[in-house]
C-alpha cells in the first residue's frame, strides 16, 4: 500500500508537467491516469478479495453487561463446550451495554463501531449475537461486513425490528415486525436458536376459555422485547377483525396510568400480557408491581405470551421454552469452523409450550376445561407422599434402624453368652486364650459388620446367577443378561479388594510411588472423560482451567486415581444438575488447589471430617465400600497434599485437595 501510493505521487508529479510543458498531450495524460488509477485500485483492493476468515477470531457482542446472569451463563456454556470440543479459534466478547429504548437509535452505531474494529488481519470468521437489542442492531447494518460475514444468534425471538434514526420519536415509532425466516435471506445467517411468540395459540387458547371474548389488551412495557412484542401483535391481530385491540403501552404511560386504565376495562376484555419491566419514566420497576397490576382489576383475565406473571397473576398461555443455548452454540461454531461441516448448522426455532396456573384456574373456576394435551402446569397441590416425603423416609428409616438394631443386640447378646459359658468352663487356663479370642472376635465383628453386606451381595448374584446360567432353562437372550450381572458383580467384588489391598498397602508402607513430570490440564480431561464415560447420572460434567498446559512432577496413576474417586463420589450423589473439576495455581503457597463441586445432596458439616474415614458411608443404602474416600486421603498426604471438604458450600458437596508444585 505505501510503495503504490508512492507510484501513485510520482506519476501525478510527472503528469502536471507534462500539462505545463505541453498542453496538446493533456488528453492523453488524463487517459493515461485514468488507466493508473483503475490498475492501482486492483492492485490495493486485491489482498481484500483474497483475504480469507478461516483464521479470525470468534467474534461475540452481547446486549448487556457481561456480569448478567443469563447472559453469563451462555457465555460459560459456549466456553466450556468450545474448548471441550478442541475449538482452536480464540473468542472475543464486546458488550453494547444496552439500557433505555430511548437511546435505541445509538445500538446501530455502536454496533457498527464494534465491527468496523475488527478488520484486516482481525477480521472475525464467526460472528455470535447473544441478545435482542445486539441482534437488532447487527440486522440493521446495511454494510458487506455484516451481511458477508458469517453470523449466529441466540437469546432472540423470530420476530425483530430493523432500528430507526435518531430523527423518530421513540415514544410513537410504529415499526413493522421482521421475522427472522424470511426477511433477512441477504445476511449470512448460518445458524441460530430462537425463540417464537405464537400470537395465534394464545388467542386460541384465550377464546377456549372466554367464548364471549370481544377486547384484547395487550400491555407492553418500554423496553426494544416489549415494542418487538407489541410490532408482532399488531401484525398478527389483522387476522382478527371481530376482536379490539386496546394498547397499554408502557412508551407513553407510567406504572399507575396503566393501573388506572386497567380498572375500567370494557366487558367482555381478556388482557394478552408481554413484558413489563420500564415504563415511560425509564426507570426500572421493581418485581412485585405485577401484583399490583393484578390488585388493580383482579376478575381481570390475564394471560401470557412470554411466561411474564405466571405463578402469581396469568392464567397461562403458550410460551416458549426458555434455556441456555450457549452449549448449543459451542457445538454449532465448532462444526461449522473447526470440521467444516455447513450443511449440519441451521436455524432452529426453540418449541413452547402450554403453561398453566392451576391455582389461578381454580380462582377464575375454568380448572374443569380440558386443557391441551401435554400443557404444563405450575402451583399445583401436591400429593400426600410430595407433602410429607421427608417424614416418610424418616419414618421408614428410623423403624429398619430400629430393626437393625435389635437383630445387633440379639446376635450381640447369644455371642455374649456363648463366650461367657466357654470362659467359666475354662477358668484360669483359657485367661490369654480368652483375651485373644475377644480380640479376635472384636476385629472380626468390625469387618463382618462392615463388609459383609458389600462381599455378600455380589457373591449371592454372583453364585445365584451362575447356578441359573447352566440350568437348561434359561433362552439365549436370559443366559447373557444373567453374564452381564455376574460381570457387573465380579467387577464390583474385584474393586471391593483391590481397596482393600490398596489401603492395606499404604499403612504398612510397602507401595512405592512414581514421581514424573505430567501435564496437569491433560490428566484432568483424561479423569473427567472417564467418570463421564460411567455415566451414573445426568449430570452435566465440567472442567475449569486458569491455564491451558501445566506440567508438574507427581505420580500420574495416584494423582488420577484420587480425581476419579472425586468425581464418581460425585456423580453417585447428584442424580441431576452439574460436577464441576477445577483448579488453581496458590503461587503464595507454592501449590495447586484442586476441587470437584457438585450441586448434590450435599454433605452435613459433622460429618465433613468423618468420610475420610475408613467404611464411613453417609448412605447405608448407597453402593460402595466407604474406602474411596480413605484412600483418596492416603493418597494426597503421601502426595505432600491436603484434603478436606469445603464447608462453607451448600448447594451440594465440594472436596478440595491441594498438591505441591514442585
Amino acid at each position: 500500500m505505501p510503495i503504490g501510493c508512492l507510484l501513485f505521487y510520482y506519476l501525478c508529479h510527472e503528469i502536471l508537467g507534462l500539462i505545463l510543458k505541453n498542453m496538446r498531450t493533456l488528453i492523453a495524460t488524463y487517459r493515461f491516469l485514468i488507466l493508473f488509477v483503475l490498475l492501482l485500485s486492483a492492485v490495493v483492493t486485491s489482498p481484500l478479495k483474497a483475504e480469507t476468515t478461516s483464521e479470525g477470531p470468534i467474534l461475540i457482542v452481547t446486549s448487556y453487561n457481561p456480569e448478567t446472569r443469563s447472559i453469563s451463563d451462555n457465555l460459560s456454556a459456549f466456553m466450556d463446550e468450545y474448548r471441550l470440543r478442541g475449538g482452536k479459534h480464540t473468542s472475543i466478547i464486546e458488550s453494547m451495554n444496552c439500557k433505555n429504548l430511548s437511546e435505541a437509535h445509538l445500538w446501530k452505531e455502536r454496533m457498527a463501531d464494534i465491527l468496523n474494529k475488527y478488520q484486516g488481519k482481525n477480521k472475525p470468521s464467526l460472528i455470535i449475537l447473544l441478545g435482542q437489542e445486539a441482534w437488532a442492531a447487527y440486522i440493521s447494518q446495511d454494510t458487506e461486513v455484516a451481511k458477508k460475514t458469517p453470523s449466529i444468534c441466540g437469546m432472540v425471538s423470530s420476530n425483530g425490528l430493523v432500528l430507526p434514526g435518531d430523527s423518530v420519536d421513540m415514544r410513537t415509532w410504529e415499526p413493522e415486525s421482521k421475522n427472522i425466516y424470511t426477511d433477512f435471506k441477504d445476511y449470512n445467517i448460518v445458524a441460530g436458536y430462537v425463540y417464537e411468540y405464537n400470537v395465534d395459540k394464545n388467542i386460541e387458547l384465550m377464546r377456549r376459555f372466554y367464548p364471549d371474548m370481544r377486547h384484547v389488551a395487550f400491555i407492553s412495557d418500554n423496553t426494544y422485547g416489549g415494542l418487538s412484542m407489541q410490532a408482532l401483535v399488531k401484525k398478527e391481530m389483522k387476522k382478527y377483525p371481530d376482536l379490539e385491540t386496546i394498547w397499554l403501552d408502557g412508551r407513553t404511560e407510567s406504572f399507575m396510568e396503566v393501573s388506572e386504565r386497567m380498572r375500567h376495562l370494557p366487558k367482555n376484555t381478556c388482557v394478552l400480557l408481554g413484558t413489563w419491566r420500564v415504563d415511560c419514566t425509564e426507570s426500572y420497576v421493581i418485581g412485585n408491581t405485577t401484583y399490583m397490576l393484578r390488585d388493580a382489576n383482579p376478575t381481570l383475565p390475564v394471560f401470557t405470551i412470554a411466561s411474564v406473571g405466571l405463578g402469581h397473576w396469568a392464567l397461562g398461555g403458550f410460551i416458549p421454552q426458555y434455556h441456555l443455548v450457549g452449549k448449543d452454540i459451542g457445538i454449532v461454531a465448532y462444526d461449522f469452523l473447526d470440521k467444516g461441516d455447513e450443511h449440519g448448522v441451521d436455524l432452529v426455532n426453540i418449541p413452547g409450550n402450554y403453561t398453566f396456573d392451576v391455582k389461578r384456574l381454580h380462582e377464575f373456576k375454568l380448572d374443569s376445561l380440558n386443557l391441551p394435551q401435554e400443557a404444563v402446569l405450575i402451583n399445583k397441590t401436591p400429593s400426600f407422599y410430595e407433602q410429607y416425603k421427608y417424614w416418610v423416609i424418616g419414618v421408614v428409616s428410623a423403624f429398619m434402624f430400629l430393626i437393625a438394631c435389635f437383630l445387633i443386640a440379639v446376635y450381640y447378646i447369644i455371642r455374649i453368652n456363648h463366650l461367657k459359658r466357654n470362659l467359666e468352663i475354662s477358668g484360669e487356663e483359657l485367661l490369654v486364650a480368652k483375651e485373644k479370642a475377644e480380640e479376635a472376635n472384636r476385629l472380626k465383628t468390625a469387618f463382618l459388620a462392615n463388609m459383609s453386606h458389600e462381599i455378600r451381595t455380589p457373591l449371592n448374584a454372583i453364585v445365584g446367577f451362575s447356578s441359573v446360567l447352566v440350568s437348561d432353562d434359561a433362552t439365549h437372550e436370559e443366559k447373557a443378561q444373567y453374564c452381564d450381572i455376574i460381570q457387573k458383580n465380579s467387577d464390583l467384588l474385584l474393586h471391593l479388594i483391590n481397596d482393600i489391598l490398596d489401603i492395606s498397602r499404604m499403612e504398612s508402607g510397602r507401595i512405592k510411588f512414581v514421581w514424573e513430570e505430567c501435564n496437569v490440564v491433560g490428566l484432568c480431561q483424561t479423569a473427567l472423560s472417564t467418570a463421564e464415560y460411567a455415566r451414573r447420572t445426568d449430570a452435566m460434567f465440567q472442567f475449569e482451567t486458569p491455564v491451558e498446559s501445566l506440567v508438574i512432577k507427581t505420580d500420574v496413576q495416584r494423582l488420577q486415581q484420587v480425581l476419579i474417586n472425586l468425581l464418581s463420589n460425585a456423580a453417585k450423589f447428584t442424580p441431576a444438575g452439574s460436577i464441576k473439576l477445577s483448579f488453581f495455581i496458590d503461587k503464595q503457597n507454592n501449590q495447586l488447589q484442586f476441587s470437584v463441586t457438585d450441586t448434590g445432596c450435599g454433605i452435613p458439616a459433622d460429618k465433613c471430617d468423618k468420610v475420610f474415614e475408613r467404611f464411613e458411608k453417609l448412605n447405608e443404602y448407597s453402593q460402595g465400600t466407604g474406602l474411596g474416600l480413605a484412600i483418596s486421603r492416603l493418597i494426597v498426604e503421601k502426595l505432600g497434599g491436603k484434603i478436606w471438604v469445603d464447608k462453607n458450600y451448600v448447594e451440594g458437596a465440594r472436596f478440595v485437595f491441594t498438591h505441591p508444585l514442585s
